[in-house]
């Protein structure tokens, strides 16, 4: 077990040791049951049914007071079959119990794969309290970003497990973004806009992050009154949830955003253009400094509160990527965003992203730092960020990582510069960091990275990695095995060895998912050229999981794991051998071009099979779910369009030459197996002609082509099909022969 906050919460128990004597009393201490009543009905013992529902009535879930000057803590103690958590809210009462599963239990529950159901009839108890204090107040959670690449069109049965799990793993604070178009369309119809040209103006539900974030608005089609509709209720339930376990919702603020023709409808208002994001017109910017500004904040804040109740964090990013302040002082600016929400919100934390160049000082030395969090999205990826103290004047910050971008599939993290500097920047002299933020560009992937550094927050003194991953592995699939420690031993020294030196925070993505070129070195623009371990170390840890009992094998946390290590070394290998094609091609061999391209698209082939055994893996499924948001034919249409075009092109013709383009790949059955093989396909047809002919290649038009494949994408699995076992042996052996 690694080391847990112990310090004087037994103590800070002692008003409450009644809440330990219940626990252990009633029964044996050879855990002899006795008629006991049923757990009450609390937030988190609602969560527990869902999570556990063979063992969440041996669950007692206790509230204790938080100690003055003491961050949230919790304590497990009991018998076997009766469990007591004791903890500072519900959400904390959740990381205890996660705690108590993996350590006690060896058990677990991620958003990518879980292993409950070989728990015993009755549950173990712990040979001595286990207790934890979170070493830091503030545990954000979600990118700006994953209401677009994680998934824009879940519905509830999703986000209630989503949220349980976060609350598993210590979190407090969660972005959400679903339903802030409500919020726009309601607030400026105030302001001389009708409902229509609001909904005009607002993107599609998978766009909108970009739109908050004032990079770009109306794409691809206007959304539809019954949509917008859907979509607040949703924003409801998730805030009224978060509420319910203690956890703070985090929503957007206001900071400037509107329609074009703002001045037109409104005299004397004052605008600043913001010219264009990566192909896409931006929206204007209204002067903080003004009292225009002062009036639609005011409506903002109102009918945020209508529709998701108010919360004490908003989220708002000045500037973002290039946003342009024209002839507006920075400072006053930044001094105008703030008394608007002190205004509508007196107390409410200012969160901004620790990004590029933001924030600049400008803004930091502008505002009441102690009400201003700074989320850090490059403490794992710059070598150069060292001093945010320095970089944003002591205003508090988090310690962040977006390790992944566009949601990739790409597996690991750098988790040393993790183990290395989180403890060290969190306890040196004047240190302002106060949390973590985990903040991928996508959600529900990488299980090893989100528990490891969920950990962070709840832990104290050096990390051993070795020692985590060894523990990770006998928790993950239930039992200690040998083969499983090797596998993720070889894990941890290649995906999740890699550091910050490079300049990089994920991995390089496949380059099956680009658009063919023999030169091709990434599928998106901004990825890693070249992969960041040596593949070759990688491959063994597939034969490692393959060769793990069979006993241990039928959980999905196994299942997702075999996947993800085995669609890894598949991809690993198409960086090899993409520059023998690229060799062949350029020496005129036709007999060896033919070869290694059927061998190419062979792996492809494989690649799509393993991927669809698994359902968070189909894209039908992703499209699916998009569609039933739809009220008709049409509407469906356009939100299936809405999901595809994120993926592919992203967005325009000029946005995906701009680099847009599979800045979101990923590979998922009927991605690899669709368009990803429709293009390589082609690709390599037109070089063979080319090649027979003895004339240059004729360039073909990409964006034609993905965009009549995005409108017609052909039949889509929504369900799984296949064994991943036997199709991950099957890769093993295709990676061993060199075929």
């Amino acid at each position: 077990m690694p080391p847990l906050h112990r310090r004087a919460f037994l103590a800070g128990l002692a008003g409450t040791a009644g809440v330990a004597a219940v626990a252990c009393s009633g029964g044996a201490a050879d855990g002899v049951t006795t008629d006991a009543p049923a757990p009450r009905r609390t937030a988190a013992t609602e969560a527990a049914r869902r999570l556990l529902p063979r063992h969440w009535d041996q669950i007692t879930f206790r509230t204790v007071p938080k100690k003055a000057n003491a961050e949230d803590s919790f304590q497990v103690t009991g018998r076997r079959g009766r469990i007591t958590v004791a903890a500072t809210d519900p959400a904390t009462q959740l990381t205890g119990l996660r705690h108590y599963l993996k350590h006690v239990a060896h058990a677990g529950i991620t958003w990518a794969g879980s292993r409950t159901d070989h728990l015993p009839e009755r549950l173990p108890a712990p040979s001595a309290p286990l207790t934890g204090e979170a070493n830091t107040p503030h545990r954000f959670v979600l990118n700006d970003t994953n209401d677009g690449y994680t998934g824009a069109y879940y519905d509830w049965a999703y986000w209630e497990r989503e949220i349980d799990v976060l609350a598993l793993h210590g979190y407090n604070e969660v972005l959400v973004y679903a339903g802030a178009d409500a919020v726009y369309d309601r607030a400026l119809q105030k302001f001389g806009y009708t409902d229509e040209e609001l909904r005009a103006w607002i993107p599609a539900p998978a766009h909108q992050p970009w739109w908050l974030l004032q990079n770009m608005s109306s794409f691809p089609h206007p959304v539809s009154r019954q949509l917008l509709d859907a979509r607040a209720r949703l924003g409801r339930r998730i805030c009224d949830r978060l509420r319910e376990l203690g956890m703070t919702p985090v929503l957007p603020g206001y900071f400037g955003t509107v329609p074009p023709g703002f001045t037109d409808k409104n005299p004397g208002a004052s605008t600043v253009p913001q010219g264009d994001w990566v192909g896409f017109a931006r929206p204007d910017w209204l002067d903080p400094r003004t009292g225009h500004f002062a009036r639609v904040a005011e409506a903002f804040y109102r009918a945020q509160d209508e529709l998701f109740g108010p919360t004490t964090m908003y989220k708002m990013d000045l500037l973002h990527e290039g946003g342009k302040p024209g002839d507006v002082p920075v400072p006053d600016a930044a001094k105008g965003v703030e008394k608007a929400l002190r205004t509508a919100h007196p107390g409410a934390t200012w969160v901004i992203l620790g990004w590029q160049h933001n924030p600049p000082k400008a803004i930091t030395d502008a505002v009441d730092k102690e009400r201003m969090l700074v989320v850090d999205g490059l403490s794992d990826r710059f070598p150069h960020v060292t001093d945010r103290e320095n970089d944003w004047g002591s205003t508090p910050y988090t310690f962040g990582s977006i390790w992944n971008f566009g949601g990739h599939t790409t597996l690991g993290a750098n988790t040393p510069d993790w183990a290395e500097l989180y403890e060290k920047w969190r306890t040196r002299k004047g240190s302002t960091l106060r949390g973590i933020s985990l903040m991928p560009e996508a959600a529900d992937n990488n299980p090893a990275a989100f528990e490891l550094f969920s950990e962070l927050a709840w832990r104290e003194g050096t990390l051993d990695l070795k020692s985590w991953f060894a523990e990770w592995s006998t928790a993950r699939y239930g039992a200690a095995d040998p083969h499983a420690a090797a596998a993720w031993d070889v894990l941890r020294r290649t995906a999740y060895g890699t550091t910050r030196a490079d300049g990089w925070a994920e991995g390089a993505d496949g380059l099956f998912g680009a658009r063919p070129d023999l030169a091709a070195k990434s599928a998106a623009a901004w990825s890693p050229k070249a992969m960041r371990y040596e593949p070759a170390e990688f491959e063994p840890a597939l034969g490692e999981l393959l060769a793990v009992r069979p006993g241990l094998r039928r959980s999905s946390a196994y299942r997702r794991d075999l996947l993800d290590v085995a669609r890894q070394a598949l991809s690993n290998r198409g960086r090899v051998l993409l520059p023998r094609i690229k060799k062949a091609y350029d020496a005129g061999d036709a007999g060896r071009f033919d070869r290694l391209t059927r061998e190419w698209l062979g792996l492809m082939d494989l690649l799509d099979r393993l991927l669809a055994t698994d359902s968070r893996h189909l894209l039908g499924r992703w499209v699916a779910d998009a569609r039933a948001w739809g009220a008709d034919a049409a509407e469906r249409d356009r939100l299936a369009y809405d999901q595809l075009s994120l993926l592919t092109v992203w967005g325009t013709r000029s946005g995906a030459d701009a680099g847009l383009r599979d800045y979101a790949n990923r590979e998922w059955a009927g991605l690899v197996g669709g368009l990803y093989r429709l293009r390589w396909g082609r690709y390599f047809k037109e070089l063979r002609a080319a090649l027979s002919e003895n004339r240059t290649p004729e360039k073909i038009d990409w964006f034609t082509v993905e965009e009549a494949w995005i409108r017609d994408p052909g039949p889509l699995r929504t369900r799984p099909t296949g064994d991943t076992y036997r199709i991950a042996a099957l890769i093993r052996e295709r990676l061993a022969s060199g075929e």
